[in-house]
């Protein structure tokens, strides 16, 4: 009775405890912004896949495998844990035993489990206390999370060697009685082994202490973890559920920009909609935590402070002072610290600090290229790319704060629908001596036009990629496709503008691009631009613009399978080529089969970078990099990503991307090598390669 007593007293005081700081932090959440999940049969099969068989900690093989190897024991030894529960209760010994094999299979999974776990805990020790890991390290790693991580190492090291002492014990215990064992301890049942001779008394002592030493580490270990970074094994599964189910190419629309906008293109109609009194008008994007989303909160606490959203980073890569890791962490202190304030006074607390400008500086937010390498790779799929965008969001519209070269772009968008000063009377100039159909003069027509050919500005404006559109036409007509270009009535997809924060001229740019497709009644759209590729594709769609697009890698991918593409082989025949993956193709749409396939009936060696496919590093022109002056660092990310393609020992880098172009000629110059290495589009290498 003692022993139930005692242990009723410390599994109440645990409980107690544990829902007194609970719910202290989801009282924070109340202060977040709604956002909307939905898609729920999606989200437990990414919950599966993700959380349950550790799909993204697995990217990297060794060491992933080590921690899903933890994970999944833990998992089997909850089992034995619920048990105890249950024993401590009620005075009972194991009595879960009554389901015979299953309760059999548990106990000897757990017992080599605790075993695996102990082994792997001491390795993870050693990496972090003597190999000095880089993504372990960083200005926003103070000693306190370096103690934290060692200390939970060092509890979760206990709580196995306790498992296999308890275990031990109750195998010397039954064999001392001469008591049926129940269950199976493979790896106990050996170290005991070499405990021959102990006394029934020692051997129930050892036993009971073991037990008591190992439900009280986790009754202090549950406490402990809501304080710190571990909490992510409270977190880490509901996180995955809820996040994104989009690509991640996708950003979420803001509704209240929505309404704007549709104020300003037609206010009779939009007028109708809006309440008399809407009260006090939304911040848009994020100053401060009050204005994040319940679930970038939640992916906040989800934090495991891995760093490996950090060790993919171009930004960080090449010295900028960008860590997706700090973002999260900063966003989790800066609710801790006003989160108190908010429950004593309110949304209308003050404190004279923020998020962004106290923690989060703004050369920092603009680093980022979007490439959403962070996002890729962590392990508990939190979207660090999306509060970036929130807080270049506030800048843009609530501050007008933003790098010179991005206002010159927002200005010629705005004015002339492409981000440079050209007029919208020119977009068609690249055709010249070409005779490309208009969807002005085909439409209604007999013709029935299979495909809109969506130009791109870069296509129309930038010199070196309109060779690209113009050897795209060739392959176009050597097909003989039905299709057409909308040709001035065209206008900039908006990409650049939303990813630099932007929201309102995105939102403008896509309802009036809608608006011509519409009334084209477009149905089928090829690009050669991934960015455009993924705002038509996956953004459109919020504002009633529904289109199947398809990128021209894929558009070729699929002719050439078809028989309708033969290439002779004669103009790249001993040439190395590699290819560069374009972030908003690979990464932001899944997409990395289409332009190896096609580089692969072209006749010569093929090379793949070390970072490439998902792993691949961004060129450094995205989120707008391209427009502006780089952060400071120790070197700009092009430069970094045209080295490690000159490693390869390639003649060509092939891409798909106009942005990609643009940077890896870049990359040529600085390194002196333009003369020896092309930077060819793959629809240029098809183009030259083409059997006429």
């Amino acid at each position: 009775m003692i022993k139930q007593i005692l242990f009723l007293v410390s599994l109440l005081i645990t409980i107690g405890v544990f829902a007194w700081t609970m719910q202290r932090v989801f009282k924070y959440f109340k202060f977040t912004k709604k956002k909307p999940l939905g898609d729920f049969g999606k989200r437990i099969a990414t919950t599966i896949k993700v959380a349950f068989f550790q799909e993204k900690i697995l990217r990297k093989p060794l060491i992933g495998f080590m921690h899903a190897l933890v994970w999944w024991g833990f998992i089997l030894i909850i089992f034995g844990t619920i048990e105890m529960v249950i024993d401590g209760l009620f005075g009972t010994e194991r009595i879960l035993s009554f389901l015979g094999p299953v309760y059999t299979f548990l106990m000897a999974s757990g017992d080599i489990f605790a075993l695996i776990i102990a082994i792997a805990v001491l390795a993870f020790l050693f990496r972090r206390v003597f190999m000095h890991v880089k993504r372990f390290y960083g200005p926003e790693m103070k000693p306190v999370s370096k103690a934290d991580a060692n200390l939970a190492l060092t509890i979760i090291l206990l709580l196995m060697l306790s498992i296999l002492g308890m275990n031990m014990g109750y195998v010397l215990w039954t064999t001392a009685v001469a008591e049926h064992i129940e269950g199976a301890y493979p790896v106990s049942s050996w170290l005991a082994s070499f405990m021959g001779g102990m006394s029934a008394e020692g051997a129930w002592f050892f036993y009971q202490l073991n037990w008591w030493v190992h439900i009280l580490l986790i009754f202090v270990f549950a406490n402990i973890l809501p304080y710190s970074k571990h909490f992510h094994v409270f977190m880490s599964v509901p996180n995955v559920f809820v996040s994104t189910t989009a690509p991640l190419g996708y950003v979420d629309n803001m509704e209240n920009i929505t309404k704007e906008v549709k104020m300003m293109l037609d206010p009779d109609a939009a007028f109708e909609d809006v309440p008399e009194d809407e009260g006090e008008p939304e911040r848009f994007g994020v100053k401060d935590v009050q204005d994040i989303n319940w679930v970038n909160y939640m992916g906040s606490l989800a934090c495991t402070e891995c760093g490996r959203c950090t060790s993919v980073c171009p930004a960080n890569i090449t010295g900028k002072m960008l860590s997706p890791r700090k973002i999260m962490m900063d966003t989790r202190a800066r609710m801790k610290e006003k989160g108190p304030g908010m429950i004593a006074e309110g949304l209308s607390f003050d404190d004279s600090k923020s998020l962004l400008g106290t923690y989060i500086t703004e050369e920092e937010l603009w680093a980022c290229t979007q490439c959403n390498a962070c996002a890729q790779e962590c392990p508990v799929n939190i979207n660090q790319p999306s509060l970036i965008l929130d807080m270049r969001r506030y800048l843009v519209m609530e501050e007008s704060k933003a790098p010179s070269g991005l206002n010159t772009v927002f200005a010629n968008i705005e004015n002339n629908g492409a981000p440079w000063q050209f007029s919208p009377e020119d977009r068609m100039l690249w055709a010249d001596g070409l005779n490309v159909p208009l969807m002005a003069d085909k439409f209604g027509g007999e013709e029935k036009i299979d495909y809109l050919f969506w130009i791109g500005s870069a296509g129309a404006f930038d010199d070196r990629y309109k060779k690209v559109t113009r050897d795209f036409i060739k392959i176009l007509d050597h097909l003989k496709i039905s299709y057409a270009v909308l040709g001035t009535e065209e206008s900039d997809s908006g990409d650049i503008a939303r990813r630099a924060g932007n929201e309102m001229l995105f939102q403008m740019q896509a309802m009036m691009n809608i608006e011509v497709l519409n009334g084209y009644e477009v149905k089928n759209i090829i690009t050669c631009d991934p960015h455009d590729f993924n705002t038509l594709k996956n953004e459109y769609c919020d504002y009633g613009g529904n289109y199947n697009v398809v990128h021209h890698s894929q558009f070729l991918q699929d002719q050439i399978a078809e028989g309708k593409l033969n290439m002779d082989g004669e103009e790249f025949k001993g040439k190395k080529i590699t290819f560069h993956d374009p972030c908003y193709l690979g990464r932001a749409n899944g997409e990395y089969k289409a332009p190896r396939s096609i580089l692969d009936a072209i006749p010569s060696e093929k090379v793949e970078m070390e970072r490439n496919k998902s792993f691949a590093l961004c060129c450094g022109a995205g989120g707008g990099q391209m427009f502006k002056e780089a952060e400071k660092g120790d070197k700009e990310v092009f430069m970094e990503r045209t080295e490690e393609a000159l490693k390869t020992g390639c003649d060509i880098i092939a891409t798909a991307c106009p942005f990609c172009m643009v940077m890896m000629t870049d990359g040529l110059k600085y390194a002196n090598k333009e003369d020896e290495v092309k930077n060819y589009d793959i629809a240029e290498l098809v183009s030259k390669s083409l059997a006429l």
